[in-house]
């Protein structure tokens, strides 16, 4: 560091006066950022050797020329611009992220051991194939015994039926005065009832009287006498109610393994009471309903229970000793993906079944394509985090137990009032918004952490164009009017998963997390549409369709008598359910379009709902109107009820 260094700059400051000054005029660079780190004063050299090669201009001279197309932007914007560019690209090299294990003589102890005694590739496959037997068979063994539906003496082989089976059918679906689902007594259902059928609800409003029923368990009535030592024949339930979770209010059934039972039909039977009993709480109905339902106890029975707990201590613990003595990559990821799955679709949450050849057709459908997913999940997100990682336990605690949190997501995840991501649900579920507003924020700071992490390995432009793409196809989704977005939780996983791609302890239990929520969301749901119209998002809800209007009843001593006028088009009937029954059944050209109905000699609460029909289909009914038991009527509330 001489004078001659002096002299140089001096040399080339001069050669830089001496430039032509259309050789600056004529280039248009746009407004790229500096080379980081660099001066903004980079000058021409003057030495000899050096030719006529040229270094980059400085930014404010490229940027004060006329031809410069970004002058129009604020300077302050510009340098902004730069300086948020070059925090983007990262460092310079790129910091790969790669876990230093913690012990990790201790942590690499097992994967060490098969590779000293087992050091060719053959021995290893040999063993990893006697390990998926012997998990198949042990798996096989157990779910075969779990299925089978045992005896009930008297009554033989219980049927299986799923948590939310009834002996009712919703509005009028049972026809006029209830005659499609007869028999309404002296008749018996062995059943056998799955576990977590506590878990279940109602998504949509039911009526029950003038009540309006929502995001809980449907089960009406319970001990017919107001005393704390009830025996379970002392329990009456409405016809309507969920048979499995009437079995758990009755204390027949439990909610952790499930089980058997008898239900007897009892006929008509009024005043059905709310209790809470075992973590459900009964709805109330102060009237009459012609099909009532209790329970036999005291019978013998070989009742074979609900064994998805010792299943999950089977599964759990083969994934776990896998996970612990593997270093490869492709063998952990397909071989947790498929015994996870396959527990997630037959044990742990099954889809709706009537026996488990179905089921068991059902889920190898569903599984087909989810592996090919997982071929994509596994070479853009699994691969890049897994390769070289050598803390096995780290790996077993963090991925594994993230999976298993996701896979289980109807137990995990049960306590978030979020049922599903749609408007209405967002709108009427209590505490639904407080959850999403929650939700949002601890995926926004988690996407901040892995942000940095893919900052530091210079892969954060990369990403920010892919999410970009996500984003954009989102909302062009949005903007199809004739459907609705809905974000299934695999769908959220799938988008989120690219985003774990670095090899960080944070990482790996979010990407764990991510992969058991899409298991869960397929092998349950299947791959739902992320674009599906109103019917689908419905389901068995309100439709929206128009009201009757029906003028103030004319009261009787022991009648009432209802008029309408003619239906709209493209109506022609009108439906009249009496305490959630249907009584009447009127079309156009029928006689007169009114009603009356006569009270018995039991003095009760009757309701009355109308709706309109369109040959033999049933649009909304209205809100129920209340004949008292003093003679007086309570007029209908405005909306629909279902």
């Amino acid at each position: 560091m001489g004078p001659e260094n002096h002299n140089d700059d001096a040399e080339n400051g001069a050669l830089l006066d001496e430039q032509p000054a259309w050789q600056y005029e004529e280039r248009d660079d746009g407004p790229e950022a500096s080379t980081p780190g660099g001066s903004d004063m980079h000058v021409q050299s003057g030495s000899s050797d050096a030719g006529d090669s040229q270094s980059p201009l400085p930014v404010w001279l490229r940027e004060s020329s006329k031809s410069f197309h970004w002058r129009w932007v604020p300077v302050r914007v510009r340098q902004a611009a730069r300086a948020v560019v070059a925090w983007s690209k990262g460092p310079d090299p790129p910091q790969l992220q790669k876990i230093t294990p913690f012990f990790p003589w201790i942590q690499e102890s097992l994967a060490r051991f098969i590779a000293n005694h087992l050091p060719k590739q053959r021995h290893k496959a040999a063993l990893l194939a006697f390990f998926y037997f012997c998990w198949l068979l042990t798996f096989i063994l157990v779910l075969n015994h779990s299925a089978q539906a045992g005896n009930i003496e008297g009554y033989g082989k219980p049927q299986p039926i799923w948590c939310g089976a009834s002996f009712w059918n919703p509005g009028n679906s049972c026809g006029l005065n209830g005659n499609r689902c007869r028999p309404f007594d002296n008749a018996t259902l062995a059943f056998r009832c799955p576990a977590n059928c506590k878990a279940v609800k109602v998504l949509n409003p039911h009526a029950v009287g003038d009540q309006e029923i929502n995001y809980q368990p449907y089960v009406i009535g319970g001990p017919t006498r107001r005393k704390e030592n009830f025996t379970i024949p002392d329990t009456v339930y409405r016809g309507d109610s969920f048979i499995c979770q009437a079995a758990i209010h009755a204390g027949l059934v439990g909610n952790d393994n499930g089980g058997c039972g008898v239900a007897l039909l009892s006929g008509p039977q009024s005043n059905f009471t709310s209790t809470k009993r075992h973590g459900i709480q009964s709805i109330g109905f102060d009237s009459s309903f012609p099909k009532s339902f209790t329970f036999i106890s005291g019978l013998s029975s070989q009742c074979v229970r609900d064994l998805r707990w010792p299943l999950l201590a089977v599964t759990c613990g083969f994934t776990t000793i896998l996970s612990l003595c593997t270093t490869s990559p492709p063998v952990f990821f397909c071989s947790i993906f498929t015994m996870l799955f396959f527990h997630v679709g037959l044990v742990s949450d099954p889809p709706n079944h009537s026996d488990y050849a179905s089921l068991t057709s059902l889920v190898i459908g569903r599984f087909l394509p989810a592996a090919f997913v997982a071929f994509v999940i596994y070479r853009f997100s699994v691969k890049p985090q897994q390769t070289g990682l050598t803390a096995n336990i780290e790996r077993t605690v963090l991925w594994l137990g993230g999976a298993w949190v996701g896979g289980l997501n109807n137990y995990t995840f049960a306590f978030i009032p979020l049922q599903r991501l749609t408007p209405h649900d967002l709108k009427v579920q209590a505490g639904a918004k407080l959850a999403l507003v929650l939700v949002v924020l601890l995926i926004f700071t988690i996407a901040l952490g892995q942000v940095w992490y893919l900052r530091l390995e210079g892969r954060f432009p990369r990403y920010l164009a892919i999410y970009s793409i996500f984003v954009a196809f989102l909302l062009l989704c949005v903007a199809l009017p004739p459907l609705n977005l809905r974000i299934h939780h695999y769908v959220l996983a799938l988008l989120l998963l690219p985003g774990t791609r670095p090899q960080t302890r944070p990482g790996l239990l979010y990407q764990g997390i991510l992969v058991g929520l899409f298991i869960n969301g397929v092998a349950r749901w299947g791959f739902d549409s992320i674009l599906q119209t109103t019917v689908d998002l419905r389901g068995d809800g309100q439709l929206g369709s128009l009201l009757p209007d029906i003028t103030a009843p004319v009261l009787g001593s022991s009648n009432i008598t209802f008029l309408w006028s003619r239906p709209p088009h493209p109506y022609d009937g009108v439906s009249v359910l009496v305490n959630d029954v249907e009584r009447h059944r009127w079309y156009y050209g029928e006689g007169d379009p009114s009603h009356t109905f006569y009270r018995n000699d039991e003095m009760e609460k009757e309701y009355f709902r109308f709706g309109y029909m369109s040959g033999s289909e049933t649009g909304d009914f209205t809100k129920a109107g209340v004949w008292e038991t003093d003679g007086g009527f309570k007029e209908m509330e405005p909306g629909p009820s279902k």
